[in-house]
């Protein structure tokens, strides 16, 4: 089934146009997985089709498009080398970027690439301490992407950065790109755009480019994704504040000191990470240091309360990303975790949830059951969690994330379970051609979730109702069946 609500959006922001000056080449498309776009594509001052200058052609669901990243043998090893001295770095070197999605390529000469990942962090090539030599041993690795880092304003299709991502321990293959496309099948339009490429790397001088397998292609929220929005009309303006949130981000504490501005070298890094108007640190702080602290006093369930959420808060896009949220089983988030998120200050301060990273879902946990902890109480509402705590204690609003969650599950182009399989199905074998790789990892589709979740027996497309732990369960089932209200 198409997703009409994706493709709907990706069109209403067609005039992102301007901002791309790509060079198409026409060239047959092949099939074999290790096949890989030149590494030098010719020029074409041929004019674009509008129609490819947009999130819905960049991000199609029913595409697995090319992407080659290019570097030269010195700058590739100062990303090895940087690796290896700071692992948890951000620092780009320069690589070229070609996208080919059918007969249609698109390049880019200079881009920035870096590491990505946090526990899945890993080193792309050799071990520690190796420079790059060709034949050696390639692992999976995330990486990202910034269209922007040595181009000022040249945007790829709008969109200023890019996650490279690999399945890690997924074999399903499914499972991020499963949640965004729900996400915006329900009108979440804050969640990234996501959906699937082929990656290889081509160190110049070698004999070929190394094929690196299937990839999740994720949209990074900053610059393209204010624009983005902007251009669709779900926020008013691009100029406030965004920050990302990690671990112990509970919006409870205003402490100022936990908010602040990540380093390059991965050494610092606030709970709050002020991710646009860096220079303006101090009023971004106070902006949110106000939110916390004028919504904490307030009576839970008043009617005071509910006037400051509604003015504050795009309450209705919270509430439906939350539905999703934990019917997808995503338990390494705000509301368990205070971690995984980012948000958005408008002009007006006015709060926008943002989900992000949702590898850990559907029956992959070590934390709570999946599939049946009670979706009410996902996580604490007595404790540190306050804007949760503060939401659902109003009637009205609890009321409609039940409602939210019951809608969620009676459709099959939403969680039903026909319609998750009949996808999940439809994009394993669109992409299981392409899944054998040059690194000898992650080469097989299966049905199972990480090894080290505390339920192992999660099923996507096969099971019945259960807990997961004692004999097959089918995941969709489950949770559904997991609905005790009316």
């Amino acid at each position: 089934m198409k997703k009409y609500t994706h493709i709907l959006c990706g069109l209403a922001i067609g005039l992102l146009a301007a901002c791309n000056t790509f060079n198409p080449v026409e060239k047959p498309d092949t099939t074999h997985p290790t096949d890989s776009v030149s590494p030098n594509p010719s020029d074409d001052p041929a004019a674009i089709d509008p129609s490819k200058r947009n999130y819905a052609y960049l991000f199609d669901m029913d595409a697995v498009p090319e992407i080659t990243l290019t570097l030269t043998e010195k700058d590739w090893n100062t990303y090895l080398g940087n690796f290896d001295k700071w692992e948890t770095n951000g620092l780009y070197v320069p690589a070229a970027f070609a996208f080919r999605k059918g007969t249609d390529e698109f390049s880019r000469d200079s881009a920035g690439l870096r590491p990505r990942g946090n526990t899945s962090r890993v080193r792309p090539e050799g071990s520690k301490g190796e420079t790059h030599r060709n034949g050696a041993q390639w692992h999976h690795a995330h990486f990202g992407i910034k269209f922007t880092e040595y181009a000022t304003g040249e945007r790829f299709f709008g969109c200023d950065r890019l996650i490279l991502k690999w399945f890690h321990e997924d074999p399903s293959y499914c499972r991020e790109i499963y949640s965004y496309d729900l996400f915006h099948r329900f009108g979440v339009w804050s969640a990234p755009y996501a959906s699937y490429c082929r990656l290889s790397i081509y160190i110049k001088g070698d004999t070929k480019p190394v094929y690196m397998g299937v990839y999740a292609m994720i949209e990074n929220p900053r610059k393209g994704w204010l624009d983005a929005r902007l251009k669709e009309g779900h926020i008013p303006d691009k100029t406030g504040n965004m920050w990302k949130a990690s671990y112990g981000a509970d919006l409870s504490n205003a402490d100022k000191s936990r908010m602040g501005l990540s380093d390059d070298y991965g050494q610092v890094n606030p709970v709050y990470d002020l991710k646009t108007n860096k220079t303006g640190l101090a009023a971004a702080q106070q902006e949110l240091a106000d939110f916390i602290s004028g919504m904490t006093p307030l009576k839970s369930g008043s009617d005071e309360l509910k006037a400051w959420l509604e003015q504050h808060i795009d309450v209705d896009l919270f509430l439906r990303a939350y539905a999703v949220n934990v019917m997808v089983g995503m338990w390494d988030d705000y509301w368990i975790n205070q971690n995984n998120y980012f948000f958005y200050f408008d002009a007006n301060h006015r709060f926008y949830f943002i989900p992000f990273d949702y590898d850990n879902t559907l029956g992959t946990s070590n934390s709570i059951n999946p599939g049946t902890q009670d979706m009410v109480h996902w996580g604490s509402l007595e404790g540190d969690r306050i804007l949760m705590r503060k939401v659902m204690s109003i009637t009205t609003f609890q009321n409609r994330y039940k409602a939210y969650i019951r809608e969620l599950a009676a459709s099959d182009n939403l969680f039903g379970t026909a319609g998750s399989q009949a996808r999940i199905r439809q994009w394993q074998n669109m992409i299981r051609p392409y899944v054998d790789n040059d690194t000898g990892e992650d080469t097989h589709i299966g049905d199972k979730p990480a090894s080290w979740s505390n339920y192992p027996k999660y099923r996507l497309l096969t099971g019945g109702v259960g807990n997961g732990q004692s004999a097959e369960t089918n995941f969709f089932e489950t949770k559904i069946n997991s609905i005790y209200w009316k």
